[in-house]
């Protein structure tokens, strides 16, 4: 018997799939520092919104829209926020010498 196979080309153009993985970026954002994950939040967002608007061109640019939005807010967020100054400790002398 051969297994009928489901078609998921058509659920990644669901708006609901994309608000989702940003909620769950968002989520994992909490628990990892550097702000890394809310950039690609912001980037599942838009996908999601342009979907909901029925924007949804096909999945290759789909993930192009989702890589360039993320790769704008995760830079736009460096610039706003920063780097942390004073992260990094210098050591100068060695706890084993005398």
């Amino acid at each position: 018997m051969m297994e009928q196979v489901m078609d998921t080309s058509g659920l990644w153009s669901e708006w609901w799939l994309w608000a989702a993985f940003a909620i769950g970026l968002v989520i994992f954002e909490i628990f990892a520092p550097g702000f890394v994950f809310l950039g690609f939040a912001v980037g599942a967002a838009v996908v999601a919104i342009l979907a909901l608007l029925g924007l949804t061109p096909s999945l290759p640019w789909m993930l192009v829209i989702f890589g360039c939005v993320s790769i704008a807010a995760w830079l736009g967020m460096r610039s706003v926020i920063g780097v942390r100054t004073g992260q990094t400790k210098h050591f100068d002398s060695d706890i084993n010498e005398n």
